[in-house]
C-alpha cells in the first residue's frame, strides 16, 4: 500500500505490516483514502479528529444554506384597498427575504360563482408586483380556493422604507 503522512507526506509504498508498525510508532491511525487506486493509497490520522473536523464542517454547510420557505397569504375577492395594501407589503416584504409567496384567494357560498372577482384581484396583484417577483404557478382553482405562487424576482430590490422617513422628515423641518 502507498503510505501518506500526517503532514500529507508520501511515505512511499509499504506492505500493511510496515504501516502498522509506522502508525503504532506515531501513536495514529491508518485510513484508506483510495481503495480503488494500485496500491490502495492509506493515510496516517487522527481518525477521531478527522471524523469531528468534518462533522464540524458538514454543519457549518448547513447553517450557510438558505431554505426556502412558502410564506402563504390568504384574500377574499372582496378585500378591501387598506388591507389588500397591507397584505402587500405583507408579500414584498417575504420576497426580499427569498421566500416564495402562496396567494390564496378564497370563496365562501355563493362567491364562487362570480370567480372573475377572484381572478381580477389576483391580476391586479400580478401586476403591482412585476418588480418583485415571478408568477411561478398561475393562478387555478383547488377546491373553493385559487392559488397563485409568486417566486422572488432573480434581482432581489431591497426594501429601505425605514431609512427614507427621517430624511424626509429633516428636509421638510428645513423648509
Amino acid at each position: 500500500m502507498r503510505l501518506v503522512g500526517v503532514d500529507g507526506e508520501p511515505l512511499g509504498v509499504m506492505t500493511l505490516r510496515e504501516a502498522f508498525a509506522k502508525a503504532e510508532e506515531a501513536d495514529i491511525d491508518i485510513v484508506e483514502i483510495a481503495p480503488n487506486a494500485a496500491p490502495p493509497v492509506c493515510r496516517l490520522m487522527d481518525y477521531g479528529k478527522f471524523k469531528y473536523a468534518e462533522s464540524k464542517r458538514l454543519h457549518e454547510q448547513k447553517l450557510k444554506q438558505k431554505q426556502v420557505q412558502i410564506k402563504e397569504v390568504k384574500f377574499r375577492p372582496g378585500t378591501d384597498d387598506g388591507d389588500y395594501n397591507i397584505k402587500l407589503r405583507n408579500i414584498i416584504r417575504f420576497l426580499g427575504d427569498g421566500d416564495k409567496a402562496k396567494i390564496t384567494l378564497r370563496f365562501r357560498g355563493r362567491e364562487i360563482t362570480h370567480q372573475e372577482f377572484g381572478l381580477a384581484l389576483l391580476k391586479r396583484l400580478e401586476a403591482d408586483l412585476t418588480e418583485h417577483a415571478l408568477v411561478e404557478q398561475y393562478p387555478k382553482m383547488e377546491g373553493r380556493q385559487m392559488v397563485m405562487v409568486l417566486a422572488p424576482a432573480k434581482k432581489v430590490v431591497p426594501v429601505a422604507k425605514k431609512a427614507d422617513k427621517p430624511a424626509d422628515k429633516e428636509t421638510s423641518g428645513v423648509e
